[in-house]
């Protein structure tokens, strides 16, 4: 079971990471291999839930920050554009980071659980997830006009070209979890 919460603690790490460095390089996911392998012997050493917690949190607020400088990099807006874009930017990432967090949840409980999940809860997993994934495009579909408001069509387009692929970063780290074994 310690080995199943290593697992998720790795899972949840790539989860919150919705974003990394300038020009979406092999270096940012280095950094973000390295900042799980971090975890992963920080909650060897402190086996304490509280401890892992803290580092989570600690590491939630790092991958946010290496996001917001990889968007900064390949944004390359003017002072002006960054003075309006940078607010919204802000709100984007804390509504997407609370629907990140339910993910978060969600991944940790299917780690504990896999091997033993009966069939029904199999599926409200799976529409559970869906939902959720459900979530993070209306927060997407509902930011295109806010940033659209201090943004070209084409820097938005950028922006959110630069957010989706992120985000399939993160989903091929999702694609290692082990499938149920039916």
């Amino acid at each position: 079971m310690h080995r199943k919460h290593l697992f998720s603690v790795a899972a949840l790490v790539v989860v919150l990471l919705s974003s990394r460095s300038p020009a979406l390089s092999q270096d940012s996911v280095v950094q973000v291999d390295k900042s799980a392998q971090l975890v992963r012997k920080s909650a060897d050493v402190n086996d304490g839930q509280a401890a892992i917690d803290q580092d989570l949190q600690l590491l939630k607020k790092e991958l946010r920050s290496q996001k917001k400088q990889i968007v900064a990099a390949n944004m390359k807006l003017t002072d002006a554009e960054a003075e309006k874009f940078w607010p919204i930017y802000d709100q984007y990432a804390a509504e997407m980071g609370k629907v990140n967090d339910t993910k978060s949840e969600l991944i940790n409980n299917y780690w504990q659980t896999v091997d033993t999940m009966s069939g029904d809860e199999a599926e409200a997993y799976v529409r559970k997830r869906a939902a959720v994934e459900q979530s993070l495009m209306q927060v997407r579909l509902k930011y295109i006009p806010i940033f659209r408001k201090v943004l070209s069509g084409r820097q938005t387009a950028l922006f959110y070209q630069i957010d989706w692929r992120l985000g399939v970063m993160i989903e091929l780290q999702l694609a290692k979890m082990p499938l149920i074994d039916p």
